[in-house]
């Protein structure tokens, strides 16, 4: 696994927060982290700022806690 991780990170090189906040262990999530980047230099909807902002959270280790805090905003939203 961290063989595989050190060949990505040469051909994907992640910032220093990026290393830090991410676990990056198969090449969706380096995909994932590509596309979210180019996305997020695009002028954005607000409702598309935020699915960005959601897909780039699973990225991390503690990704279940930001689905809740958006299914709570929505519940507080819609009710």
């Amino acid at each position: 696994m961290k063989k595989k991780q050190q060949s990505l990170t040469k051909s994907f090189p992640l910032t220093k927060t990026e290393r830090k906040h991410y676990v990056m262990s198969t090449d969706e999530d380096y995909e994932i982290l590509g596309k979210v980047r180019q996305l997020e230099k695009l002028k954005l909807t607000k409702e598309e700022r935020f699915l960005v902002w959601l897909v780039k959270t699973q990225l991390e280790p503690e990704w279940r806690k930001y689905l809740i805090k958006a299914l709570n905003k929505i519940l507080r939203k819609v009710g």
